[in-house]
C-alpha cells in the first residue's frame, strides 16, 4: 500500500501526492490487477468543479468534478473513468472520495444520491454542525488564481490553458484533443464510488478527536463516518448499507453533506471491499491526505 500525503513525506515513501504521481500509482495498481483482486483508492482532500471546455467538448455545458492534488494538476472524471475501464474482468475497484463535489467522479449508475434517496426519503439536514468544521472546497477562481501565478498564463483563460502549460502530457486526459471518452459508454460492474457528498455539495473536515480539537490533526467527516460504521457493525456491510449508515451518522452529527453511491446494482449489495465474502487480494494505491497542506 502506498500513502501519499501533502506537506510532508509519509514514512517509507518519498513520493508527494502530485497529479502525475497519483495517476501513476493508480495506473500501476490497475495494470498489475487480475481477476478476483479487490482494488481500493481512498482520497481525502480538496475537490472542485470546472466549467466545460467548449473547444474540446462541443455543446457540453455542465461543470465537471475534479480532485485537487498538492500541485493543482487536476484529476478529472475522465481520468477516473479511464482507470475503471482498464480494470480486469472479475476484479473490483472501490473509490472512496472524501472531497467536495465528489458525486459523479465516475460515470456509473446512481444508487444513492440526489435522484435516488437512501431509504426512499431524504436524510434530515441539521442547520448547524455540532463540531468545528472546514469545507474541503477550492472554488474555481481560487484554482485559477493559484495556477496563473505559476503558469504565466493570464487568469482570464480557462484552467485547461494553465494545466497544459504547466504539466503538458501529465495534465488530465479531459484536456487533450484526443479525448473521446464522452463518445464511449461506460463499462458496467467495474467501479464502485462512495463519494463524500453530492456533486453540488461540499465535504467537511472535522477534528479527529478531542486532542485534535485543540489544534491537532483533522480528518474528513465522511472518512470518519465510514470508520464509525465499520467499527460498530460486524462484517459484511454492503456498499449500500455503508453509505446509508454513513449518511445517518453525518446527519446526527449535524453535517449538511449527503454521501452518494455509484455502481452497478450487484455491487450496491456486495460487501464493502468484499469483507469475509471473497478470497481476494486487496490492493490499495495512493491514499493522499490533502488536509495536511
Amino acid at each position: 500500500m502506498l500513502r501519499l500525503r501533502a506537506g510532508r513525506r509519509h514514512r517509507g515513501s518519498s513520493v508527494l501526492p502530485t497529479g502525475a504521481n497519483i495517476k501513476r500509482a493508480l495506473t500501476d495498481m490497475v495494470a498489475c490487477a487480475a481477476a478476483e483482486d479487490v482494488l481500493f483508492f481512498h482520497y481525502s482532500g480538496h475537490g472542485t468543479l470546472i466549467p466545460p471546455v467548449k473547444a474540446h467538448h462541443g455543446a457540453h455545458s455542465e461543470c465537471d468534478e475534479a480532485i485537487v492534488p498538492c500541485d493543482f494538476n487536476l484529476i478529472t472524471d475522465v481520468d477516473f473513468r479511464r482507470l475503471v475501464d482498464r480494470v480486469p474482468r472479475g476484479a473490483s475497484f472501490t473509490i472512496v472520495s472524501d472531497s467536495c463535489h465528489s458525486g459523479g467522479l465516475i460515470d456509473l449508475k446512481e444508487q444513492i444520491g440526489p435522484s435516488v434517496l437512501s431509504g426512499g426519503a431524504p436524510a434530515p439536514i441539521a442547520s448547524t454542525p455540532t463540531t468545528r468544521t472546514a469545507a474541503r472546497f477550492l472554488p474555481y477562481t481560487a484554482v485559477i488564481d493559484h495556477l496563473s501565478g505559476v503558469s504565466g498564463v493570464d487568469a482570464a483563460h480557462h484552467v485547461v490553458e494553465h494545466l497544459l502549460a504547466l504539466f503538458g502530457t501529465d495534465a488530465s486526459a479531459k484536456f487533450h484533443h484526443h479525448n473521446h471518452d464522452a463518445e464511449q459508454p461506460a463499462r458496467p460492474d467495474d467501479g464502485i464510488l462512495l463519494s463524500g457528498c453530492q456533486t453540488d455539495e461540499t465535504s467537511a473536515d472535522v477534528p479527529e478527536d478531542d486532542e485534535a480539537a485543540a489544534g491537532g490533526k483533522a480528518c474528513g467527516a465522511f472518512s470518519n463516518a465510514i470508520q464509525t460504521v465499520l467499527a460498530s457493525h460486524p462484517p459484511p456491510v454492503s456498499n449500500r448499507e455503508l453509505v446509508s449508515m454513513a449518511r445517518r451518522v453525518l446527519s446526527e452529527q449535524g453535517f449538511e453533506q449527503h454521501p452518494c453511491l455509484y455502481c452497478s446494482d450487484a455491487n450496491a449489495e456486495a460487501p464493502f471491499l468484499w469483507q469475509e465474502e471473497k478470497m481476494a487480494t486487496v490492493t490499495a494505491a495512493a491514499e493522499p491526505t490533502m488536509s495536511a497542506l
